[in-house]
């Protein structure tokens, strides 16, 4: 295996204000709230059913959901009291879920099972990441022992920690980096004893010289460190290249092919806030209770990483932050490219988000689509080398066959289309359109 002294270069993509105001404060750890909101789908795959009932004291760290479908990931409760609820409630995507509300005692008493877990082989590690409840933290919430349990017949030779971060505003991975060093490195051990990986790559946008600095220092060659040879790669920085499939190729120079997943190109992906839990967990035995969050935009007093109970309500983690400056025009969970705008603040923190950013009205407006003027940026900027104004004709047309033919399945969604488009058209949520009638989930749009 080598290492890169340059990076590949990344097909298309695009230049954004990153806007990072919060890169240098310290995170800051907010107290437990009143109640959390803890909804049983904060994955992909199928939900969790509660194994929990109103009136039931609860301690921190004790699992109070789980699933026996092989796609999903236990959840467990983030402060101690009584269930006061199990309810409906709507997530951010809009869809429905159950969730179990807990009413805090104040005393954040630990569940008595926690230890940190016993493994001695592969099996015992992806058993053990599958109870701590960990999801892919950098937004994508797929379960991460899934992920690690590789099919038969497949091995991965290059681990990439993903410190890219490359939405705007958001900082959290970044005070990852920072604030907790030796989790990363503890994480990356335990990945590489267990999955036998022999190269890893640190990719790191250069936008944060301290983190490649403390990285680099930290990695020392990496032997001591990380149980072998480790590179920080810094990156241009430039949108969208945190992307999986992306960073593969800009690390590596290998290409997944459609259809395909990380694997089949022996690569591994994990984001650096997931690595450094997972370092963290297997010395404490804590499950994922709480996540790291950037609270910025310009409705927000007081900008700042907050480290707060998952299931926490938005408007909790606002006011902390010293509340709103102005009246709220929109608030997104994850950032202005990538994220989903919700209704109200009332929404709880899930396990994969990583920034509440509040804007207001100056900010939140929208400009009105016009007319598609055929300059071709979308189709420069696309990092799958798709053809966004076809895809939306055929989105809006109802074409499934074209559809397909143009690999709209292939779409990261990562807005990088409808942020170059000078006509403002709305060319994501129409690929999002496509995406479903190509799944059978919708029809044609009226």
């Amino acid at each position: 295996m080598f290492f890169l002294k340059h990076p590949f270069r990344m097909h298309g993509g695009t230049d954004i204000p990153y806007r990072k105001d919060t890169a240098h404060m310290k995170s800051a750890v907010m107290p437990p709230p009143a109640q959390v909101i803890l909804p049983m789908q904060q994955h992909v795959g199928a939900p969790c059913s509660p194994l929990v009932k109103v009136g039931d004291s609860v301690l921190v760290g004790q699992k109070i959901a789980d699933s026996a479908a092989p796609v999903s990931a236990p959840i467990h409760a983030s402060i101690s009291g009584t269930v006061s609820a199990v309810r409906s409630i709507t997530l951010p995507g809009g869809q429905n879920a159950q969730a179990v509300v807990i009413r805090s005692d104040g005393r954040m008493a630990l569940s008595p099972n926690l230890r940190p877990p016993v493994i001695r082989t592969k099996d015992d590690f992806c058993r053990a990441v599958r109870e701590s409840g960990l999801v892919g933290l950098g937004g994508a919430g797929f379960p991460t022992h899934v992920k690690l349990n590789l099919p038969s017949g497949k091995d991965v030779d290059t681990l990439i920690v993903n410190l890219a971060e490359c939405e705007p505003y958001l900082t959290s991975d970044h005070r990852e980096a920072l604030e907790d060093t030796d989790a990363v490195f503890s994480g990356i051990r335990a990945v590489r004893a267990f999955l036998g990986v022999k190269r890893v790559l640190i990719a790191v946008e250069d936008n944060k010289p301290d983190a490649i600095k403390k990285l680099g220092e930290s990695a020392g060659g990496g032997e001591n460190r990380a149980g072998g040879a480790v590179e920080v790669l810094a990156l241009p920085s430039r949108y969208p290249q945190g992307a999986e499939k992306v960073l593969i190729k800009v690390c590596t120079g290998r290409e997944i092919p459609e259809g395909k997943l990380p694997a089949d190109v022996r690569c591994l992906v994990m984001n650096i806030t997931s690595v450094g839990f997972l370092g963290n967990y297997l010395k404490t035995g804590m499950p994922l209770i709480r996540k790291r969050i950037t609270v910025d935009g310009s409705a927000v007093k007081k900008p700042q990483n907050v480290i707060a109970p998952i299931g926490t309500r938005i408007a909790d983690v606002i006011a902390f932050a010293g509340g709103y400056s102005v009246e709220p025009a929109k608030i997104l969970m994850g950032g202005p490219m990538m994220g989903l705008a919700v209704p109200d603040d009332q929404i709880p923190i899930l396990k994969q988000n990583n920034g509440i950013l509040a804007f207001g009205e100056k900010e939140a407006r929208i400009s009105a689509p016009t007319a598609c003027i055929r300059c071709g940026r979308c189709v420069a900027g696309c990092p799958m080398s798709l053809i966004p104004t076809k895809l939306e004709r055929y989105a809006r047309a109802g074409n499934r066959g074209m559809l397909n033919e143009l690999s709209v399945l292939d779409c990261i969604e990562c807005g990088t289309c409808a942020y170059n488009c000078p006509a403002h058209r709305p060319l994501v949520q129409a690929i999002r359109l496509g995406k479903s009638i190509v799944k059978g989930g919708a029809k044609k749009h009226g």
